[in-house]
């Protein structure tokens, strides 16, 4: 039976959203005006996000660090294309206790600036480099138009910062964790994505350029999912930082920054869930599998605590629901949550030597031997789980996909149905706003590697520079 709680997500798809982050205990709404609280069971997933991306991090020789939450106005200012870029989104604060400030402070936003700050004084020769920090904190932005997880005023995220001494190495920095964000998607949260370049008008402020990681929800509405920014030695030129290169000579470093946000978990929701909850891969479910004892009885609750006990030492994130509620209530809260696998083990499915498994995914249930291989047998079905998650999300994104060789053809698509849209582009500015006037659509990215599909600017009917993908945003 559907979920009460949960709005159809074909009947309306934001109510859906919200419905489902609420019913799932993901978030809930504040005092504080476009924030939210994330409770407990949308911390855990954001906690096994970090676990990942941060081993990946490591791996590469990236190290953590934590800079100030405040940035003087004036140091924020040196660099102008930042402050141009960020000034609607900005939060000052403007008082001490109750005192008026000389110089008022920012909350960060973003914090380019003070780890330049931070790199003028710590560095001195080629030795020194590269840097390679990362710092997990949260950020505060002004939004008007708020959506948790989506869109929020502060929310959570990593942002790496590194220096190099050469553009070489920091080209290369660049288009490695953008390859580490494509991978966390695809492969990690089973969310089939596209890598590409953002054209000069919606990459990062103060970037030479940026290199994006885009994907699609389930109503063909894109969201963007990690961002890679080269910045070249722009902002080492306006905070002055350099090094003594092998010749004994001073130069500006190269540096690079890159980041990604809880923003996740709502591509997790929108790509995934259904109208009864949350659906999580298994590679990023905290509880991989619940194991709910129907009836009490000593050979009931051992075969669960044996289940579970074999299932943990072997990695698999297990735990068996004995609270007092009843077994269907407990089907119910398990579904909702997303626990991929669920494990019925019954007194009168024991007199038959059978156990009962359940897919959150499809929804199937499928009887098995009480004697089967226990970790073999559910290690398979996660993998399998995983695997046909992100086919059936991989299917409805190549369903959205569409083709514009016109203006025309750009007005009925998006009249019909929101999607990536490939469309070639002359590099124009003015047929990108112009494009933008059929329903807010924006560019999503440049495929730099991808072939024309046609010669002509699918605006002006131009000489086409660009292969490009298009789509409404949130």
């Amino acid at each position: 039976m559907k979920n009460k709680a949960i709005t159809s997500r074909d009947v309306d798809f934001a109510k859906w959203y919200t419905d489902v982050v609420k019913a799932a205990r993901l978030a809930d709404y504040t005092s504080v005006k476009g924030c939210i609280a994330i409770e407990p069971n949308g911390y855990a997933i954001w906690e096994k996000m970090q676990e990942i991306l941060d081993k990946k991090f490591k791996e590469l020789g990236h190290v953590n660090c934590q800079m100030p939450l405040l940035i003087p106005e004036k140091l924020l200012r040196k660099e102008q294309e930042l402050v141009e870029g960020f000034a609607p989104e900005v939060a000052w604060v403007t008082e001490g206790g109750s005192k008026k400030l000389d110089d008022k402070l920012c909350i960060r936003p973003t914090s380019e600036t003070l780890f330049c700050d931070y790199y003028a004084t710590h560095v001195k020769s080629h030795r020194d480099l590269p840097m390679l920090y990362n710092q997990w904190c949260n950020v505060l932005r002004w939004e008007h138009e708020t959506r948790p997880f989506l869109r929020s005023r502060e929310f959570l995220w990593q942002e790496g910062h590194t220096i190099h001494a050469t553009e070489e190495e920091a080209e290369k920095e660049t288009d490695q964790m953008m390859g580490v964000y494509h991978w966390f998607h695809n492969e990690i949260l089973a969310i089939p994505s596209i890598r590409g370049k953002k054209t000069e008008k919606e990459k990062f402020a103060g970037a030479e350029y940026t290199l994006t990681n885009e994907a699609l929800m389930y109503n063909g509405v894109a969201l963007q999912a990690g961002t890679s920014h080269y910045f070249g030695q722009k902002f080492a030129r306006a905070y002055g930082v350099t090094f003594t290169n092998k010749d004994n000579k001073e130069e500006y470093v190269y540096q690079t920054s890159w980041g990604t946000t809880t923003r996740m978990i709502g591509a997790l929701i929108m790509v995934h869930s259904d109208d009864y909850g949350l659906v999580l891969p298994p590679r990023i479910a905290p509880r991989q599998v619940v194991i709910v004892p129907i009836g009490d009885s000593d050979k009931v609750m051992h075969l669960a605590d044996e289940y579970k006990n074999k299932l943990l030492d072997n990695n698999i994130i297990a735990y068996v629901d004995d609270s007092k509620k009843s077994p269907g209530f407990k089907f119910a809260e398990a579904e909702v949550n997303g626990i991929p696998v669920r494990i019925e083990i019954g007194e009168r499915d024991l007199e038959n030597d059978v156990v009962t498994f359940a897919r959150r995914d499809t929804r199937e249930k499928i009887t098995q031997s009480v004697t089967i291989d226990i970790v073999k047998y559910t290690r398979d079905l996660l993998e399998t789980i995983q695997k046909d998650m992100y086919e059936r999300a991989k299917t409805r994104r190549d369903n959205l996909t569409f083709e514009a060789h016109n203006m025309n053809d750009m007005e009925k698509i998006l009249n019909r149905q929101p999607g990536f849209i490939h469309a070639m582009w002359c590099g124009d500015e003015e047929c990108e706003e112009k494009i933008k006037e059929i329903k807010g659509c924006k560019s999503r990215c440049i495929l730099e590697d991808e072939e024309a599909i046609d010669d002509v600017c699918v605006c002006c009917g131009k000489s086409a520079k660009h292969h490009g993908v298009w789509g409404i945003q949130y």
